[in-house]
């Protein structure tokens, strides 16, 4: 154990360690931490519906027929009717054939790669895909090939490299966690389509807020099932409940059912989960005026950035980082405007590259000009 505490005394020094704050209430733009009540903007709450009041009935009222528990992995005897309606409420939201629900992100991430390839298969990542994605084709047999970010034609040329007999996936998020920027799906379906290459999308970022009707990335562009074959999105960010999907052909979530390890061997999320999802995704597809707010908040705090000599990436996403640099000085000014009343969180390696170290803002619908203004003045005055 002295070889674990003198690596943490590491991470310490390096200004890369980590703690967890105590969140004392629901999810929201304010939230009470540690016995403070803050101005947040460091939750991916996009639509504010975390703690909406029908999804929470939906939720109660699924837990009082159905208990809290799901007794048993889906393939045992923990696949209820709610998990089933909403795994066809999701494909049809999606515009899929079927939908598969799995308790994590995390988890149908690792599920996809390690279950569709096998030993001399190829998966292509993006650099900056989300660790899941790149933890799952670790989990796989197939052999990982990176490629720098959105360098689509370092991509084709990994690809056009590769061995033709072999299968070969390309991996992308499609909104990117830290950055904000989007994937060129559409340039990534000619691509893979070129190559004879299978193309996945995680989404988990770009549902509920992307699209006419919320369905994502994927609705924004125009694509369907034939060009994008592997959609992933997760429905603990914008859908403001828990857990994941994987949704595609009928082929695809079959072979899942048939031989995804993290899909077999796991207990099935709570009933109620479903439930509180179907609701979500409900308000999500008719409360337009919920992506339009967050749109006109986006706008808002680039425009007032801009204004106050302040610089976020180039996103145009509720994701808007500040780029800071230093480990040390992220985490200070995460603390300084901690000690102002105001919550962002500072991010470091090894989730973000090496030196670029920032203040990751995130917006939601519930958020007012007042209360960007008050980040932007405050963030000025640290500056």
């Amino acid at each position: 154990m002295k070889e674990l505490q003198a690596e943490l005394e590491r991470r310490r020094a390096a200004g890369l360690y980590r703690q967890r704050r105590v969140i004392e209430s629901a999810q929201g733009v304010e939230t009470r931490i540690d016995g403070r009540t803050l101005l947040s903007f460091c939750s991916n709450d996009y639509l504010g519906l975390a703690n909406h009041p029908d999804i929470k009935r939906a939720f109660v009222g699924a837990v009082a027929e159905y208990g809290v528990g799901s007794g048993a992995a889906h393939l045992i005897n923990g696949h209820s009717r709610l998990h089933e309606d909403c795994e066809r409420r999701l494909a049809e939201f999606a515009g899929r054939d079927r939908a598969l629900l799995f308790s994590t992100g995390y988890m149908a991430n690792l599920a996809i790669a390690s279950t569709l390839l096998g030993r001399g298969d190829r998966v292509f990542q993006d650099r900056l895909n989300h660790a899941s994605l790149i933890d799952g084709a670790r989990l796989g047999r197939a052999r990982m090939v990176r490629y720098r970010h959105n360098d689509l034609t370092e991509l084709e040329m990994l690809l056009q490299d590769s061995p033709a007999d072999k299968r070969r996936l390309v991996m992308t998020d499609g909104v990117f966690s830290m950055d904000g920027d989007c994937a060129d799906v559409a340039a990534l379906v000619r691509i893979a389509a070129d190559n004879g290459a299978w193309l996945m999308v995680d989404d988990a970022h770009g549902f509920g807020v992307l699209g006419a009707r919320g369905a994502g990335l994927i609705e924004q562009l125009g694509l369907d099932q034939r060009q994008v074959p592997i959609l992933m999105a997760t429905l603990g960010k914008a859908a403001g409940t828990a857990g994941a999907f994987v949704a595609g052909s009928e082929a695809l979530i079959e072979t899942l059912i048939q031989q995804a390890r993290p899909y077999i061997y796991t207990t099935a999320a709570p009933p109620a989960l479903a439930a509180a999802t179907l609701e979500a995704v409900k308000i999500i597809e008719t409360e337009n005026w919920r992506r339009e707010k967050l749109n006109q908040s986006i706008a808002y705090f680039r425009q007032q950035a801009a204004a106050a000599g302040l610089e976020p990436m180039r996103s145009q996403t509720a994701i808007q980082p500040l780029v800071i640099g230093d480990n040390h000085r992220a985490m200070q000014l995460g603390e300084a405007l901690f000690e102002r009343g105001i919550h962002v969180t500072a991010i470091r390696p090894p989730t973000v590259p090496e030196g670029s170290a920032r203040l990751r803002v995130t917006l939601s619908a519930l958020h007012e000009p007042a209360h960007i203004d008050r980040l932007i003045d405050t963030l000025a005055s640290l500056s």
